[in-house]
């Protein structure tokens, strides 16, 4: 499709993106769905080709197996008429290791409306998409090469990043290329002018790093089930590497790693402030993808005494999740209320993890019902 040729979706192939989006993460689809289109359907392609690249890398093949499909993925985003006789050859393939709804997509049957959509975006949108895809699978398929970081060392039959860069590159591949992504075609959707785009691009790294690090210290438990760390070695090694057998780690250790996220939630809250008031739907968006970090992340301090053992699994309820769509309506355009919001929020962790007997947190009356719903 040619630069300024107008994007046409029908109606079966919105279904589709709805279907697929809740399919793989009902979290992002209410993030997505917050949008307005036509960027509302460029940014689930884009979220669902990402999901085709995790699905390569997830998949237990062997490293040259997944060296030649991501070869394959290469050639769908660079020339996606060919889809057919790509998606066809993976259908007819195994891919032990993904769950039926992935491999699903990875075929013809359920993955070729995909990439119908995807062909049919305004190059200057769909290269966006191009670029910032041959990014993440290029880091993805370098993930066990030696040569290249992020590196991962064995510790215990477990394999865990390296080092603190190998942590950060490790987020900037599954996370950081999806900020990136994202920024440029919102940049591009609301017409923003270059200054704004250019803070936005700074913040866009660290907003994505944060979101992806909440996710590793909620789901540790169930990636370490998976003989994966993400959490790195070194960190590990200053307390006898005890989280890798669950046993548990010294609140000044636990208190480290929530500080390294808060900081870059403090960027991503930097960079939702930047969006201006005109693009509303991405500041929503943004503030449902922040929101329910902030909680994921206070609930796990008040559960402090149960991160890295056994016990270990943060998971906000319905309710939280229900204050979060009803105080991002009421937030996206109040950037007064969304600082307050993110210093009452880094308080009450800070209240769990510094204080054993935490004094009540001062909080405006309409921010009380969010910290008053969480459960576990």
């Amino acid at each position: 499709m040619t630069q300024g040729d107008k994007f046409t979706i029908s109606e079966q192939q919105i279904e589709y993106l709805d279907t697929w989006m809740y399919k793989v993460s009902r979290s992002f689809a209410i993030v997505v769905r917050a949008v307005e289109v036509p960027l509302q359907h460029y940014l689930s392609t884009a979220y669902l080709i990402c999901r085709v690249i995790d699905n390569i890398e997830d998949c237990s093949q062997s490293h040259d197996w997944k060296k030649n499909r991501f070869t394959e993925l290469g050639t769908l985003l660079d020339e996606p008429q060919n889809a057919v006789d790509i998606l066809t050859a993976w259908e007819n393939d195994a891919w032990p290791g993904l769950t039926a709804d992935e491999e699903r997509i990875m075929g013809v049957s359920d993955g070729l409306t995909l990439w119908e959509i995807y062909r049919s975006i305004p190059s200057s949108s769909q290269d966006i998409i191009q670029r910032w895809a041959h990014k993440m699978a290029l880091g993805m398929s370098q993930l066990d090469d030696p040569q290249v970081q992020p590196q991962f060392i064995e510790i215990h039959d477990t394999q865990v990043l390296g080092d603190k860069q190998d942590y950060d590159d490790y987020c900037y591949i599954v996370a950081g290329t999806v900020g990136h992504m994202a920024t440029e075609l919102v940049s591009e959707h609301y017409g923003l002018s270059q200054p704004i785009a250019d803070q936005l691009s700074l913040n866009a790294e660290a907003c994505g790093r944060g979101l992806q690090k909440t996710n590793i210290i909620k789901d540790f438990a169930d990636d370490l089930e998976r003989g994966v760390s993400y959490v790195n070695a070194d960190w590990m090694q200053e307390i006898d590497n005890t989280p890798l057998s669950l046993e548990g780690a010294p609140l000044v250790w636990i208190q480290k790693i929530f500080e390294d996220v808060l900081a870059d939630l403090d960027k991503a809250t930097e960079y939702l402030l930047t969006l201006p008031h005109s693009a509303i739907g991405y500041r929503k968006a943004s503030l449902l993808c922040l929101l329910p970090a902030y909680q994921t992340l206070i609930l796990a301090a008040e559960g402090k005494s149960k991160l890295f053992t056994p016990e270990h699994q943060f998971k906000i309820s319905h309710e939280t999740m229900a204050q979060c769509l009803h105080d991002t309506e009421r937030l996206a355009l109040d950037d007064d209320g969304i600082q307050h919001y993110s210093r009452a929020a880094k308080l009450e962790i800070n209240n769990s993890l510094y204080l054993d007997a935490a004094p009540a947190v001062q909080i405006k009356p309409d921010l009380k019902n969010t910290f008053a719903s969480r459960g576990v």
